[in-house]
């Protein structure tokens, strides 16, 4: 089903990728740059031909954040708006909401932002209070609640939301998903005052009796989880994509810097202390980005229990090679590695993103000891 090698379609998808990438290196409008990449065909790579996508999977998407990243390029809201919102509404979208944002979604002119994290649910999706009921006289939902760090919703027409609604049988709350435009009544947004320096900000949302008519529903109304980690599972691979990048990006800069920074009359790369800690920064970036390129797969396939484990297993690995890559490039040099000239930096806050969001390490061992290694919960 898989194989390690690339096929030569990826190699030249990853060739063409990496020459607009670096095309477009330092004009910094990142605006102009998503519209040029979707009139390519990469922002909507993934979504079905029919809506105008490109009919590939989060194969390919993967490997088109990878290497924008890797050209120091990277767009965030590829992780959110294809890939998590794209995927979710052509899994369970009713026809009239794939005809609404498919085709927008695919060729640029929309985008979505995703809300799931609130004030007090971080990683526990159980606890998420923002709450969805019906207006029995309408039928429409009334939405209220509170969302924190959702990207890009400034630039996003609509949000994709996880509340909750009641079970008619079992009084119990069960996730769904709503589409929410950005001009709804009751729809606010505050800036998250973030040192983090990414053009996509963060918010913090509130919903207060947000009213939508019932075709804002995604999906069925009882499918819960399986809806949610539809989108979920993808957001991991793409932030493997988004840290194996970065990780690249901040390792070719300091190669390059080794070979031509000389002192003692030899360049600093012929040295031990400093090739090895490079050498090893690109070993774990390589198996990082295999298993990311496994659970990409994976999913694409159809598994979504097999996805679910490799790709936190990909967050993970990535999470921890982008910011060893990062750190040992800062190191590499020296004190130009804190200078804006070098644009290093600003990565050494950027990638502890990829360490804790969209889910932190620590609940990633916890997935894999429970349900890889059958050990017991301790909560």
């Amino acid at each position: 089903m898989t194989t390690l090698i690339e096929s030569d379609e990826h190699r030249a998808l990853r060739a063409a990728v990496s020459a607009f990438a670096r095309s477009r290196a330092h004009d910094g409008d990142h605006g102009a740059l998503w519209q040029e990449a979707a009139k390519l065909g990469y922002i909507g790579v993934n979504l079905p031909q029919e809506y105008g996508g490109g009919g590939g999977g989060i194969t390919e998407l993967s490997l088109i954040l990878e290497e924008l990243g890797a050209a120091g390029n990277p767009l965030l809201m590829m992780i959110v708006s294809p890939a998590i919102c794209g995927t979710v509404i052509a899994r369970f979208g009713t026809d009239a909401q794939k005809r609404e944002w498919l085709p927008a979604l695919a060729d640029g002119s929309r985008l979505m932002a995703f809300g799931i994290t609130e004030p007090d649910a971080g990683s526990n999706s159980h606890r998420i209070a923002t709450t969805a009921r019906r207006d029995g006289a309408s039928g429409d939902w009334l939405l209220t609640g509170r969302k924190v760090f959702v990207s890009g919703v400034d630039i996003a027409d609509a949000t994709l939301v996880v509340g909750r609604t009641e079970d008619a049988r079992t009084g119990r709350l069960k996730p769904c998903l709503f589409i929410v435009p950005r001009d709804a009544p009751g729809f606010t947004r505050r800036a998250i005052d973030m040192e983090l320096d990414s053009v996509e900000r963060q918010f913090e949302l509130a919903l207060d009796d947000v009213r939508l008519p019932a075709e804002a529903l995604v999906g069925d109304e009882d499918a819960g989880l399986l809806q949610l980690f539809a989108g979920l599972n993808p957001e991991r691979v793409m932030t493997a994509a988004f840290a194996i990048g970065m990780g690249r990006h901040a390792l070719a800069r300091a190669v390059a810097y080794a070979r031509e920074r000389i002192v003692w009359n030899t360049p600093i790369g012929a040295h031990q202390a400093i090739a090895h800690p490079l050498a090893q920064a690109h070993i774990e970036l390589e198996l990082a980005r295999l298993m990311m390129q496994k659970a990409a797969r994976l999913y694409d396939a159809g598994d979504d229990a097999g996805a679910g484990e490799a790709a936190n297993m990909a967050k993970y690995a990535a999470g921890e090679a982008c910011v060893k890559a990062v750190d040992q490039a800062v190191h590499t040099l020296g004190g130009n590695g804190l200078t804006r000239e070098f644009g290093l930096a600003r990565l050494i806050t950027a990638s502890r993103v990829a360490r804790i969001a969209p889910v932190s390490r620590e609940m990633i061992l916890n997935y894999v000891s429970h349900q890889t290694l059958g050990l017991p919960k301790s909560y």
